[in-house]
């Protein structure tokens, strides 16, 4: 298969399998999370949550074997997607899955361009949410029954994760096993990043702004001058023709 049709077919599965990787992944967080918000699952509908884990693991999997396959630089993107290899791997990294809900974003993206600015707050907003949500059930499964745990419900999970995100961080709960400080970790990241994209658009938001007032008062600047040089030529020429005017042509007896 010659470089242009490897990437071609890589362009086409990668575009076809975003919106069925987002399904998945939202089927998965539904079984991920229902064990674990309702302990008292009965064992039949506990085992579909299991099964449900492992199928949507085989097709992750499938998917990333796929795109390997058809990569035009199969090194590259080995080394440039370690995140989908590690999902693979470490069981302890399952809620990261969730990540896989946030490409709807860029989707959005890539359809919407520039006009998406306007609704960024939305569309974080959104993913805010979604990882939030996800880190409060992982580190929830973590903790409970962990000695000395302090996050034994999914409400201090939720308050937790709203505290740790900000970076506000009051101290009343943490986790105290090794998986959930690594939601800690990744979620401290994540609140970084979301202050940076929110003022990084409003920066730009507002150099737009300045470059369209300023533009455009550029362009009222040159019209109000233009209209002044024609009202004063206008002028010259009235008193031109006026009789007894000096500016008058003069004739000699």
């Amino acid at each position: 298969m010659t470089t242009t049709a490897r990437e071609r077919r890589f362009r086409t599965w990668t575009h076809h399998s975003e919106r069925a990787a987002t399904v998945v992944a939202a089927v998965w967080l539904a079984a991920f999370a229902w064990p674990v918000l309702d302990p008292s699952l009965p064992s039949a509908a506990r085992r579909a949550c299991v099964v449900t884990n492992l199928v949507t693991w085989v097709l992750f999997g499938a998917d990333y074997l796929v795109r390997l396959a058809l990569a035009p630089h199969r090194g590259r993107f080995f080394v440039t997607h370690p995140l989908d290899l590690l999902l693979l791997l470490l069981p302890a990294l399952q809620p990261l899955r969730l990540l896989r809900l946030v490409m709807v974003v860029r989707v959005l993206n890539k359809r919407a361009g520039a006009r998406l600015r306007g609704r960024v707050g939305v569309y974080v907003g959104a993913a805010t949410a979604l990882v939030g949500f996800c880190a409060a059930v992982a580190v929830l499964q973590a903790e409970r029954g962990a000695p000395g745990a302090t996050i034994t419900t999914f409400g201090e999970a939720a308050w937790w994760v709203a505290t740790t995100i900000t970076t506000v961080g009051y101290g009343d709960y943490s986790p105290v096993t090794a998986t959930g400080r690594a939601v800690a970790v990744g979620l401290m990241l994540s609140g970084i990043a979301l202050i940076g994209v929110v003022t990084g658009s409003l920066a730009s938001w507002f150099l737009d702004e300045v470059r369209d007032t300023s533009g455009s008062a550029a362009d009222a600047t040159q019209a109000d001058v233009a209209a002044l040089a024609e009202e004063v030529r206008r002028l010259r020429a009235e008193l031109a023709a006026r009789p007894g005017n000096d500016a008058a042509p003069r004739h000699q007896g």
